[in-house]
């Protein structure tokens, strides 16, 4: 059997665990998971904004309590991991807070026009990522960085160079991530001055399918299958109107994650332009497993690749199937939604990202222009080969592939047309 193998820990890095570890067998009272600690991650989240503002518990408690009781039973964490799943939540609660406390003192905010997005989604591994970063160089269109998304309301008060010179210092700063897990930087680059992921914003109502990439959440994931987003996306709406600067740019978002809600996603943003693609299934179950491997293997110590995998194909399965019933529901009428092979963005870039402007009705820029800017300045290659195989995650290809021939079976049609639907 081959066996997946974790990537080496650097002498920081394990200088920094080695002090987690240690605190925790000092201070075991902090590093509390499971629904017994809810009430002092409440407490904790609420210390500076108060309870108020997080509104009716209904709504948000029964995530957290899910959540909390994944990390404790399913999570396999470290100390710096327990940290982490501490800090997750506590920021998602205290944001909620603060978008409140927003509304309320500012209420012209929830009134501001917010322009039908872009919204670049698919499997994990597809070339999401390249295609987003890529096109965030278009001027006419904004793509979040992270401090936009974890601190919306601290950015809102900045002016535009204020907000490059925040952005800027923290660049300058290392990489909390890759000084953990060096390895990250090849799988999945990131950094304050990349456009990056909406998901980061989401999970005021502490559900957000983001969050079992970076850790082992089984339970909660099953939980999280269930329940309806309609809430999470009204915050979503809420987040990018905060960081309205009135230049009327039109929002350029990405996350795989978005692919099992686009219901949610196309009734919160009429008119949306979704942008999907598609990579050849092993490819993209086998890539992302390696991708929720490695992330994984920051927090935890007992990363299994054969169960990354197994939880990698159960969740690209359900994640494909509602994506297909999307496109036969009422919500599919108010989006357009554009389909992009894998391979065509690969060989033909040019051609393949100017369909991408024509489904958004917008005039496509110099593309090769910005290609080779964008290929100059981060180059596919540049931090590192991610290599990964499909065994090391107990793939069977040939078994994955009939598997998943409802899904392929639609995109080879979905593909085969270059007209947007």
């Amino acid at each position: 059997m081959v066996k997946w193998t974790p990537p080496q820990r650097s002498e920081v890095a394990e200088d920094i665990y080695a002090a987690a570890e240690a605190d925790r067998l000092a201070r075991p009272e902090r590093y509390r998971l499971g629904v017994e600690a809810t009430d002092a991650i409440v407490e904790r989240a609420t210390a500076e904004h108060g309870v108020e503002g997080l509104g009716d518990p209904a709504l948000w408690r029964p995530g957290l309590e899910r959540y909390l009781a994944s990390a404790a039973e399913d999570g396999r964490l470290n100390a710096v991991g327990v940290r982490n799943a501490q800090d997750a939540v506590i920021g998602k609660l205290r944001a909620r807070s603060i978008f409140d406390k927003t509304l309320v003192e500012n209420p012209e905010v929830a009134e501001r026009a917010v322009l039908p997005p872009i919204v670049i989604i698919g499997g994990w591994r597809t070339g999401t990522t390249f295609l987003y970063r890529l096109m965030a160089r278009d001027p006419r269109l904004r793509a979040p960085r992270p401090v936009e998304l974890y601190a919306p309301w601290r950015v809102a008060k900045l002016s535009p160079e204020e907000r490059e010179r925040l952005i800027e210092t923290q660049a300058a700063e290392p990489n909390p991530l890759h000084l953990l897990n060096p390895a990250m930087a090849a799988v999945h680059d990131s950094g304050p001055a990349l456009p990056e992921e909406c998901v980061l914003g989401m999970g005021t109502t502490l559900r957000n399918w983001a969050f079992s990439s970076t850790m082992r959440l089984d339970s909660y994931s099953r939980w999280l299958a269930d329940q309806d987003f309609a809430g999470e996306y009204a915050a979503h709406r809420t987040m990018l109107q905060i960081l309205d600067d009135g230049s009327r740019r039109r929002w350029l978002l990405k996350a795989p994650a978005h692919t099992p809600e686009l219901v949610d996603l196309a009734q919160t943003y009429p008119g949306v332009c979704i942008v999907h693609l598609h990579r050849d299934v092993v490819e993209t179950v086998a890539s992302g497993a390696s991708l929720f491997a490695t992330y994984r293997s920051t927090y935890s110590d007992e990363v299994d690749g054969h169960d990354v995998g197994r939880f990698q194909i159960e969740q690209s399965e359900l994640w494909f199937r509602r994506a297909l019933e999307f496109r036969d529901s009422r919500a599919a009428g108010s989006a357009t939604v554009v389909d992009i092979d894998y391979q065509d963005l690969v060989s033909r870039p040019a051609e393949t990202i100017e369909r991408v402007y024509a489904a958004a009705d917008l005039d496509a820029p110099d593309v090769a222009t910005m290609l080779a800017e964008h290929n100059a300045e981060q180059p596919r290659h540049g931090k590192g080969r991610h290599r990964y195989s499909p065994e090391e995650f107990g793939i069977e290809p040939d078994a994955l592939r009939e598997r998943m021939a409802f899904y392929t079976d639609a995109v080879a049609e979905w593909t085969s047309s270059p007209t947007p639907r």
